[in-house]
């Protein structure tokens, strides 16, 4: 086992890490910009470093900084929360160059995840179902006119190095489709230096499901059920809940097998998340995300599992805790983003926080690195923190949900609260007959 290890991450996923490091007797690093010196991951581990300026680009993500960090520190293994370097394949190659253990997958497995074409092929030859689409990049219009008049209008434009709705286009007919196309390759050329693109079949009212997979790196893996993250604005999740209120219990077995062999088959080393659209009954891949989710707590709270302790086991050479017949579902969680925005707009509100209070009673967590008097700095995301609770069912959560969202209290900044207080009014929300396209519809309508 690992004597110490460096978080190169910050704020609530930072800590979190932490926590789990102090529970299992593991001296902490943590790492930081000039502007989170005052951070509550900061004051938390056992020991800091400065690894630069504000910006994520000298700090956060600078590679040799970070590297020159665990050396000082002499940490033994490096875990990357998720942003940042966590699906950075050249910087789990680098680490293993220096002696250092990456708390994650293999950098193959990142590479082959991180490119949704190559992704989608690899699922596609594991038997996992992908939705139809172009076989491979497609390189002008004519081409993405050939693939869309074989698989059918309304169509999506994806970039193949893609992430966070960017480079993703629409296209309802042939005469949208040139626009549409055009201005995906740009935008992702744009973000991520790469102008290359697929199409796939837009689906109408599909929602979002995930399957959590835990593997050992040695050929066994599991699932751990899934999680619902329909409820999204411009691809980015808002809202996520498990078990799927719609998802029965035999496709949750289904297609939990389906991905827990699919990865086991490639030796996949600890905690990634397969994610899919789902409509009619039927599940569709849509990539691989190799890392721990934010989202990871409301698997935790129904299983009762601790995922990042089981990572730093795994990395460290030794078995998962867990076999697939140990893993049962009780209760029902949620968990609500809570970011320093300004709704409707969703504009950032960087500042000082005058008052916080942490809601608490039966069911109850809260991941959040603030406190009274702490400064949200301008330079990185928005969320300050996760709100999740846990009840016997659905119904008991989402009261649990609305009872902690009255009691919870951050005052000096703008946040997403009153949005989760109103949304839990919505009949559509309490029965959760909600999709993918749900809440900018509801968004529309209420703000115009």
């Amino acid at each position: 086992m690992f004597d110490k290890i460096l978080i190169a991450n910050r704020g609530e996923i930072a800590l979190r890490v932490i926590r789990a490091c102090r529970e299992m007797g593991i001296a902490s690093v943590a790492i930081h910009s000039t502007a989170d010196e005052d951070a509550m991951h900061v004051r938390m581990a056992d020991e800091s470093v400065c690894i630069g300026p504000a910006p994520s680009s000298a700090s956060y993500l600078s590679m040799p900084a970070i590297i020159s960090a665990c050396e000082i520190t002499g940490a033994q293994a490096i875990h990357p929360g998720y942003g940042f370097l966590s699906e950075n394949a050249g910087f789990v190659q680098m680490l293993e160059d220096h002696g250092i253990t990456f708390i994650g997958p293999r950098a193959e497995h990142i590479r082959i995840m991180g490119d949704k074409i190559t992704a989608k092929d690899t699922m596609k030859a594991l038997g996992v179902p992908c939705v139809p689409g172009s076989d491979g990049g497609v390189d002008d219009v004519a081409d993405a006119q050939k693939v869309a008049a074989e698989i059918g209008y309304p169509v999506i434009i994806k970039a193949t190095a893609g992430g966070g709705g960017r480079g993703m286009k629409v296209a309802q007919d042939e005469k949208g489709l040139e626009v549409a196309f055009r201005t995906a390759r740009a935008e992702a050329k744009a973000a991520f230096g790469n102008p290359d693109v697929y199409i796939e079949k837009y689906l109408q009212r599909p929602r979002h499901i995930e399957i959590q997979v835990f593997g050992d790196g040695k050929g066994r893996a599991v699932h751990l059920g899934e999680r619902d993250c329909s409820l999204q604005r411009r691809h980015q999740k808002v809202l996520e809940e498990a078990p799927g209120p719609v998802i029965t219990d035999a496709q949750r077995a289904h297609i939990g097998q389906v991905c827990a062999e699919a990865v086991a088959k490639i030796s996949y080393a600890g905690a990634g998340t397969i994610e899919f659209l789902f409509e009619d009954g039927e599940f569709y891949f849509i990539e691989m995300n190799t890392r721990l989710q934010v989202e990871h707590p409301v698997t935790e709270a129904i299983f009762g599992v601790d995922l990042v302790r089981q990572q730093i086991l795994v990395a460290a050479g030794e078995e998962m805790e867990f076999q697939q017949d140990d893993l049962s579902i009780r209760g029902h969680a949620i968990e609500v983003r809570i970011n320093a925005e300004k709704v409707p707009g969703f504009t950032p509100c960087p500042g000082r926080i005058s008052q916080y209070h942490a809601p608490g009673g039966l069911g109850i967590r809260i991941d959040s690195a603030l406190y009274d008097g702490y400064s949200i700095p301008p330079y990185y995301d928005s969320l300050i923190g996760k709100l999740i609770v846990h009840g016997r069912d659905r119904r008991e959560a989402l009261a649990r949900l609305d009872r902690a969202l009255g009691e919870l209290i951050v005052d000096g900044v703008d946040t997403t609260v009153p949005l989760f207080r109103d949304l839990l009014q919505e009949p559509d929300i309490q029965s959760g007959n909600y999709s993918i396209h749900w809440l900018e519809r509801w968004l529309d309508r209420k703000y115009g």
